[in-house]
């Protein structure tokens, strides 16, 4: 197609390579793109895509994140949409262009020089990051599991630590092994758990002067009074009551004042000795939202959106996912929750609306979220979660096998959404064919 061909086509740009906005760009890069009906530009910091409810596994190393990670480019050239390497910065409405900071390699070298997109409609999908709520030392001192590449990095300093305790001559020091994880929403209690597990795994494989019982631990603080608050309680009793078989210590209703290089001080006057701290409390969108041409944005950086998801001062702009605050209806003031499964009703909504812009329509669909219910997963121990909606007739308890197989089940659908079933299903039989002959645990 020549170039002046492409400049009349319509221009869609998502900035956001998460779950929901690699499955937007998938779809319309399979339908408008294929045909030459639209131009589909996905723009990402990263080179690769890992599922985020995957990274606790990725952090614990009971998962190698190589056989997991999609590269964005080649998914680009699979279906049809463009990919670019950066991260955005700066929008001008008026020109309907957004800026593009400028890529550098790991050694400081400027690899990609800064460029602007110009756009029809552009969808922001950017996510969220843990939420520090300005804590002394929370953000020098502990690592936040947003990433896959914070993921590894914690992994590497557990790891690490874990060797340099087998080696040393003098006994473990208080707080050495300790792993204390500030936050007992899922990401938290899910850690918890699989770290209980791996570091057993770990520690068989030649660590044999290390004795897991005795000299790894693992605290989880949360303010609230109970773990995952935001859940009901029977599945948070559920979890509180597995989590204490595992001898995970739990720290309920404490509030972190300080974190230091040696450990954690709380409210109270209590300080818990650790070298290893993961913050997993609380969210917000990117900070930069809160500078872009002037947009709305909430308390927590949040776009504000309409029903439509159109954000409320720029009808070619919407937003969705953790970074948008759209309404819950029935739900008084309260905005839809920052969950995966909200974000791919509103990826596969946004597929309609984008369809019809293109069409000239305006009648836009607008966005209901439907609870699907919520699903722990304990690793190797258990999973537990609640079933909502008319197949459970209001809220459903269930655990175990049942759960497991639904929680897996989540992320197939992520990858058929991206793949397609028969693809998933021959890399599924892969993995299961590789891991017989893998360790358990990543052990480097």
């Amino acid at each position: 197609m020549g170039s002046k061909a492409q400049k009349n086509l319509h221009h869609v740009v998502i900035v956001g390579g998460g779950a929901g906005g690699l499955e937007l760009a998938t779809k319309l890069g399979d339908t408008l793109g294929r045909r030459g009906k639209a131009i589909i530009t996905l723009i990402d910091k990263s080179k690769t895509h890992v599922w985020k409810p995957l990274l606790h596994e990725i952090a614990a190393g009971s998962m190698n994140p190589e056989r997991h990670e999609l590269v964005y480019l080649a998914q680009a050239h699979w279906h049809h949409f463009n990919f670019r390497l950066g991260s955005m910065d700066s929008l001008d409405r008026a020109k309907q262009e957004i800026s593009i900071s400028p890529h550098y390699d790991e050694d400081g070298n400027e690899v990609i020089p800064r460029r602007t997109f110009k756009y029809d409609t552009l969808i922001m999908a950017v996510g969220s990051t843990t939420n520090d709520f300005g804590i002394k030392g929370a953000r020098e001192h502990s690592i936040a599991l947003d990433t896959q590449d914070q993921a590894e990095r914690f992994h590497r300093r557990l790891h690490n630590a874990l060797l340099r305790a087998q080696t040393q001559t003098e006994p473990v020091q208080a707080g050495q092994l300790e792993v204390v994880i500030v936050g007992a929403g899922a990401t938290g209690v899910e850690l918890s758990a699989e770290l209980h597990n791996t570091t057993r795994e770990l520690a068989a494989y030649g660590l044999d002067k290390i004795n897991p019982d005795r000299d790894v631990r693992i605290s989880l603080i949360e303010a609230s009074d109970r773990v995952l608050p935001a859940l009901p309680p029977k599945l948070s009793n559920s979890v509180d009551l597995e989590l204490r078989k595992l001898r995970v210590h739990l720290y309920m209703g404490e509030r972190v004042t300080e974190v230091t290089s040696k450990g954690v001080q709380t409210h109270s006057g209590r300080f818990i000795p650790s070298e290893l701290v993961v913050w997993a409390a609380g969210i917000k969108a990117p900070d930069f939202l809160n500078e872009i041409d002037g947009l709305e944005t909430n308390r927590i950086n949040q776009l504000v959106v309409k029903r439509n998801l159109q954000t409320t001062l720029d009808e070619n702009i919407f937003a969705f996912g953790d970074c948008a605050a759209c309404q819950w209806l029935g739900h008084d003031d309260a905005t839809v929750p920052p969950r995966a499964q909200a974000a791919h009703q509103q990826a596969s909504m946004l597929f309609k609306t984008v369809k019809y812009r293109i069409a000239g329509r305006k009648d836009f669909p607008e966005f209901t979220y439907r609870d699907y219910g919520s699903l722990v997963n304990l690793g190797a121990y258990t999973t537990v979660g609640n079933l909502m909606g008319a197949l459970s007739g209001g809220s459903l308890f269930i655990e175990g096998m049942i759960a497991r197989t639904m929680y897996r089940s989540l992320y197939k659908l992520h990858l058929m959404a991206l793949h397609g079933f028969w693809t998933t299903a021959l890399q599924t039989l892969a993995r299961i064919i590789t891991r017989r002959t893998e360790a358990h645990v990543k052990l480097h």
